[in-house]
């Protein structure tokens, strides 16, 4: 997450009507959770984190926006949490791999059981540690800065991790990296690289996730999301790639399915806007086919 805004963007932030013709408002979060950074949806409830500076904290809410409860990882810390994913067995996992200025070496992956999540305190089963080895300078040149993730999902025993470009004369590209859902430290294999669309504010990716049935996943930006569809188990990046334009500008960092074909999008607070959570059915949006 980048926090400061340039004064174009806020501007477009401030422009913005909350209206959309594809976005259903459901709900304002509380006002203690401004920098909301990733929501998984389970059983009726949102799992929510914040990015760095925050506690390490999971928030549960319920789909009205009201805090039902915190849960404190008691064996780790919020060096810059980004998103988070529950696999098909119900573990959480949380993304500490937030990477602004593409020099960090500590970059992770947190494993939390399911019955810890019923309790107030969880600890974290096994960490999933890793690099990235197309990077070899910490920070690389700013032309290189293609190493900060903000959304990942967990597929098959793999985790898939799409990266924000930071570089400058940015392009809409971004590496689709897989690491093996197996505690340890891996190197992070470059399956592909995609590309969304060449204006960073708008197409600079946020968030991802994967269907409840996984026949399908997205990336979100701060006014687009991108469907993939009938890939393999093998390459999920070389499947058919859908954009829909969400009418909507503001700074959406955090996505998840509520089932398979309605979405669940939050922004965070800036200023006067955002801290909202929306609804998206598939079924009822234009793809525009890339």
């Amino acid at each position: 997450m980048n926090r400061l805004f340039l004064a174009t963007t806020a501007a477009m932030i401030l422009s913005c009507s909350t209206n959309s013709t594809v976005l259903k408002h459901v709900a304002q979060f509380p006002n203690s959770l401004k920098e909301v950074s990733g929501i998984a949806y389970k059983n009726n409830f949102i799992y929510s984190i914040e990015d760095r500076g925050n506690e390490n904290q999971v928030t549960v809410l319920d789909l009205s926006g009201k805090i039902q409860k915190t849960i404190t990882l008691n064996n780790t810390e919020n060096t810059d949490w980004e998103d988070l994913t529950f696999d098909t067995n119900g573990n959480l996992y949380i993304g500490d791999f937030g990477n602004n200025a593409n020099d960090r070496k500590d970059l992770a992956i947190y494993k939390i059981n399911p019955s810890d999540l019923k309790s107030e305190t969880a600890e974290v089963v096994y960490t999933v540690s890793f690099e990235y080895p197309e990077q070899k300078d910490f920070p690389p040149k700013k032309k290189d800065m293609m190493f900060d993730v903000e959304g990942f999902f967990e597929y098959q025993n793999f985790f898939y991790l799409f990266t924000k470009n930071r570089s400058k004369g940015f392009d809409g590209s971004s590496y689709v990296y897989k690491i093996p859902n197996t505690a340890g430290h891996h190197k992070a294999e470059l399956i592909k690289t995609i590309t969304t669309c060449t204006d960073y504010q708008n197409c600079a990716i946020t968030s991802a996730a994967i269907s409840p049935d996984q026949t399908k996943f997205v990336l979100l930006s701060h006014s687009k999301i991108w469907l993939f569809e009938n890939f393999s188990p093998d390459n999920i990046a070389d499947g058919k790639m859908s954009e829909i334009n969400l009418d909507h500008f503001s700074q959406k960092e955090a996505i998840t399915f509520k089932n398979n074909e309605t979405l669940l999008i939050a922004d965070e607070r800036v200023k006067k806007t955002g801290g909202n959570l929306y609804e998206l059915n598939l079924k009822s949006v234009k793809k525009t086919g890339l």
